[in-house]
């Protein structure tokens, strides 16, 4: 059994062609016959979040029997099941797919290979049906996005995975900053310790945004439109949500993103520092953080400036365009 959404608008994962396996895009569920229904209730859950979606029967060499021709594997069936039958097929995180086990109570989904490469994103998914996404990668664990993540919200694509091993030590440090952005033509010489991130589409603008706590989904939306409507610009120019660490688990401003298909980078406040914008903050004064809005816009344009400053709607979010 299979669903296919490619004709639908409401995927919350990007795209990437070319990618290193950053995302997850065809998954297959595995599931013995009697959790057939649970199966279908997760393909009815999540499916059109994305390309395809299928249910294969287990038998015990199902996932060898299929291995490579799926991101992710979603075990519904005891971890130790899922271990055993593939440990002898993994070979490298970059190409194997990615498994993430579930019981059949939908309680927990479990990443147990490749979580910066769809596992995460296919548990935080099943998240969204009442699971309990227990990942164990450093960064994820340390409430930080990683390199892989970073990514993914980015619109980009890793270049040399063996890189994002020091890099994401970088990231549990505090020491890696925003991405730097470099136009060519160029030749450049990196070291192992420098993740290349490669863009999977045309350049466009980014959404900065702040807002005061609890600022609902429809507030967002409706800000980040009317602040769009005064550029030259429309939502499939976005290429993301930025804003600072201290607004990054906002649930509105998470559900906006997500039913736009927009990932969201968070800004440290010294990056946000380095990049202030025009308009004075109180903020400033109150907590030392500039306005979040306009830096987290302008840090995160390949160009570092504004298209639109500081705008507020409802005196509820404030937003900026950048690029």
């Amino acid at each position: 059994m299979s669903t296919d959404s490619n004709d639908s608008d409401d995927s919350g994962h990007c795209k990437t062609p070319d990618s290193d396996g950053e995302v997850a895009e065809e998954i297959a569920i595995i599931a013995f016959e009697r959790k057939m229904d649970t199966a279908e209730e997760i393909v009815e859950g999540i499916g059109a979040r994305y390309d395809s979606v299928d249910i294969l029967e287990y038998h015990g060499d199902v996932f060898e029997e299929y291995w490579g021709e799926y991101d992710c594997f979603v075990g519904l069936m005891a971890s130790g099941i899922a271990m055993r039958k593939t440990a002898h097929l993994l070979e490298d995180k970059w190409d194997d797919p990615a498994i993430v086990v579930v019981d059949e109570e939908l309680t927990w989904a479990i990443p147990i290979t490749g979580g910066h490469h769809g596992a995460n994103q296919v548990a935080q998914d099943l998240a969204t049906m009442g699971a309990i996404p227990a990942m164990t990668t450093a960064s994820e664990a340390a409430g930080k996005q990683g390199v892989e993540a970073r990514a993914k919200a980015m619109d980009l694509h890793v270049v040399n995975g063996d890189s994002t091993v020091a890099t994401n030590l970088a990231v549990l440090d505090d020491e890696l900053g925003p991405v730097a952005r470099l136009d060519g033509p160029k030749a450049v010489l990196v070291g192992d310790d420098v993740t290349v991130l490669k863009r999977n589409s045309e350049d466009g603008v980014v959404i900065g945004t702040g807002s005061v706590s609890g600022a609902d989904k429809e507030t967002f939306l409706a800000a980040w439109e009317t602040a769009l409507e005064q550029t030259d610009y429309d939502r499939a120019d976005v290429e993301f949500v930025a804003t600072a660490t201290r607004k990054e688990d906002e649930e509105g401003l998470l559900a906006a993103a997500e039913e736009l298909g927009l990932g969201v980078v968070a800004f440290e406040k010294e990056t946000l520092l380095e990049h202030e914008g025009p308009t004075p903050s109180k903020s400033k004064e109150l907590i030392g953080w500039p306005g979040v809005s306009e830096a987290s816009a302008i840090a995160g344009g390949r160009e570092n400036e504004l298209v639109l400053e500081k705008i507020g709607y409802e005196d509820e979010v404030t937003v900026a365009i950048g690029r």
